[in-house]
């Protein structure tokens, strides 16, 4: 065994406070209250919450720590952390290091200036951050870090934590209920499971700092498509590039070293494309990691000369970047209940989550489609490497066949050969890899999760798994509603799977989602197809979703309003922004550079001409350039002009940006690119994409 190998089980969480941490320095009783806290959702009193603390204290300082931040997640997408240092004065002139259980249960931040989508007034700036004890602390640039929940002075949820702990808490609550109707009377809870693999694209700094569109916008608002992209597949799963090796090991150990349960790492399809996936763990954690991982990838990138862009499409033309939310749930005692199984018992009891699973998506599609859309994300889905806006589910042949034989009342036959006759509690052993996968199904399943594959790679993931815990937590809510009264389980059970399988059965589609007609079919079938951000955020305010998140508790109606609110605001407000870079980029670097050019060119046919050369090509360049240039400048001074006419009114202001502001920036970019492509090298201001694309070696 290599000294790396001897010495990664000590590298890993050795910057965490976790658990056997917690066990060698706390108390045998203060241990217990932590672990009865987390189990049952029971509050600390003050002096385990000090014993900890302290403990917390002497190891981060033994860990070179002098500060203490509560690390959040308010509902930018990003996380938030205010520094505080260990220091209390004492006589003399000196101090000494301190950290109490009231400064490690609460602290106080600014609530006024982080997004609130009307919640608090900008006078209103008190808000509170609260400790997760079900997420360890960890130590990042020699600061403790505390995940906590944050939220407003009256209480409202100003953060992605709190929702999250509470969709977690329902759908166990719920999942739970199902388990004692199957005879399982020693699972306390189930937990949500995810894994959220991670695609992103390495540029070299030096060329980074010279687009202000990657700077200001995390994405080219001009660039042609160079002579090679990714039509050789040469990239994906290819030789990893020395440069960028060197970054994925550096990444790789930090990750490590806080926990982060980092496992695979490859090139990705387009050229300059990457992507990291973790192993499974409990979706709080999963979330908090995940956040982790974003921060880093873009630190470690620096110390390369690199720059990590997680933009869903930071080049036109070639493979955005995703993240997929692989979601599964499990018992407190590793059972994950969607594995098929061997057993009948088990096997019912898989099709009744799984029956759950379905109703879910088909009721909720629209709200599963809110989690994902932004304007960065609306480049990527429906292209040919993305599943489409329309929500369905991907099954694969056999669990198809399964549920189609429930459906119609038919035996169900297995490679040509009859094997029974469908009983909901008969059903026959499925292998886990029953199927191929499907890429461009939003919704796969692979074996024992599901695979939500249109999140966006720069997304927090909690979004997408609050709606997956909370629409699971209200379908097998309603399950043991009607289940708990039967006097005849396996009858009604049998009874309940057909009827919902029947009705929801249209989000079944295991075919290319890329296919053209598929879209015609699920408009027929009824299925929303919510092209853009601005075509699915009204589904975020509807009366059965916001029914969906208040009857469990987890928004009330003025934190679901908060939330559309937010995401309205903000797509005006990324349009916007990426509308003024790219004036900016056309009036101070792209409009002179080719008026210099056009100039050059001129004063290159006027020569040819006077010494009697040919200078047909000297004539063409000339008037394509000038007349681009013209075109450029004219679709430059509409795009301003019409960016100081957005209306003000947020929803307004949303439709109007979609309907002209990012024609009108599509306008420019098409003039601009076809600028560059006349150009010659020295003359084009910035670097292009086969610069950007072919640079990390």
């Amino acid at each position: 065994m290599s000294k790396t190998n001897k010495r990664l089980p000590e590298l890993f969480g050795s910057e965490v406070f976790n658990e056997d941490t917690m066990k060698d320095r706390l108390s045998p009783a203060c241990y217990k209250a932590w672990k009865k806290s987390v189990s049952d959702g029971t509050p600390l009193d003050i002096s385990t919450a000090n014993e900890i603390a302290e403990a917390m204290k002497q190891w981060a300082v033994e860990k070179g720590a002098t500060h203490y931040t509560h690390w959040f997640q308010p509902m930018t997408g990003y996380t938030a952390e205010k520094h505080d240092s260990f220091i209390q004065p004492t006589d003399g002139g000196k101090v000494v290091m301190e950290f109490s259980g009231k400064e490690l249960v609460r602290g106080e931040s600014d609530a006024s200036s982080f997004p609130s989508g009307g919640l608090r007034a900008t006078f209103e700036a008190r808000g509170y951050t609260a400790w997760d004890p079900t997420s360890f602390a960890f130590i990042k640039e020699k600061t403790l870090c505390i995940p906590t929940i944050f939220c407003s002075y009256s209480g409202h949820a100003l953060d992605k934590k709190m929702p999250l702990l509470r969709s977690m808490e329902a759908v166990s609550k719920a999942a739970v209920r199902i388990l004692r109707l199957f005879g399982d009377t020693e699972t306390r809870r189930v937990i949500a499971q995810v894994g959220a693999e991670q695609e992103y694209f390495l540029v070299d700094k030096s060329l980074y700092k010279q687009r202000e569109d990657l700077i200001m916008t995390g994405r080219t608002l001009i660039g042609a498509k160079p002579p090679r992209g990714q039509e050789l597949a040469d990239h994906y799963y290819g030789a990893i590039r020395p440069r960028v090796q060197a970054y994925m090991q550096d990444l790789d150990n930090e990750l490590w070293k806080l926990g982060v349960l980092s496992k695979t790492k490859h090139n990705e399809v387009a050229p300059a494309q990457h992507e990291m996936a973790p192993v499974y763990t409990d979706a709080n954690m999963a979330c908090d990691q995940n956040q982790i991982t974003m921060e880093i990838m873009k630190k470690v990138a620096g110390r390369h000369d690199m720059v990590c862009l997680l933009h869903e499409k930071p080049f036109a033309g070639v493979n955005g970047s995703g993240k997929h939310d692989n979601w599964s749930l499990s018992t407190d005692r590793g059972e994950n209940l969607f594995k098929p199984g061997s057993t009948p018992r088990e096997n019912a009891q898989f099709l009744l989550f799984l029956t759950a699973f379905i109703k879910g998506v088909d009721e909720y599609q629209d709200m599963l489609r809110v989690t994902v859309a932004t304007p960065g994300n609306d480049h990527r889905l429906g292209a040919q490497e993305a599943p489409p806006a329309v929500v369905s589910i991907f099954l694969g042949e056999e669990l198809s066949g399964v549920v189609n034989s429930i459906v119609n009342d038919e035996d169900y036959t297995n490679a040509g050969k009859r094997t029974l006759s469908i009983g909901v509690d008969t059903m026959p052993p499925i292998p886990m890899d029953n199927t191929d996968r499907n890429r461009t199904s939003p919704m796969a399943f692979t074996g024992n999760k599901f695979e939500f594959r249109m999140v966006g790679s720069s997304l927090s993931i909690s979004g997408p798994n609050i709606v997956l815990n909370t629409m699971m937590a209200d379908t097998l809510g309603r399950f043991a509603d009607e289940l708990e009264k039967s006097n005849h389980f396996h009858e009604d059970l049998n009874a309940l799977v057909k009827r919902e399988l029947t009705a929801h059965k249209r989000i079944i589609f295991d075919g290319n989602g890329y296919d053209e007609s598929w879209i015609e079919e699920a408009k027929r079938r009824g299925l929303s197809n919510n092209v853009s951000t601005v075509d699915a955020l009204p589904s975020y305010i509807s009366e059965k979703n916001i029914q969906l998140f208040t009857s469990h508790s987890i928004y009330t109606r003025d934190e679901v309003f908060a939330r559309y609110n937010i995401h309205v605001q903000n797509y005006s407000a990324t349009i916007e922004i990426e509308a003024r870079t790219l004036i900016d980029m056309l009036r101070k670097e792209i409009l002179p550079a080719v008026s210099r050019y056009g100039s050059r060119l001129c004063d290159g046919l006027k020569k040819r001409k006077e010494l009697g050369l040919p200078c047909k090509y000297e004539e063409n360049n000339a008037r394509n350039n000038a007349m681009l240039t013209d075109c450029l400048s004219d679709a430059c001074g509409k795009l301003e002009k019409d960016l100081r006419q957005v209306p003000a009114d947020p929803v307004d202001a949303m439709k109007y940006c979609r309907n002209v502001i990012i024609p009108d920036m599509n306008e420019c970019r098409s003039y601009a690119d076809e600028l560059e492509t006349i150009t010659s090298k020295d003359a084009w201001p910035i670097p292009v994409y086969s610069d950007l694309l072919f640079s990390e070696t």
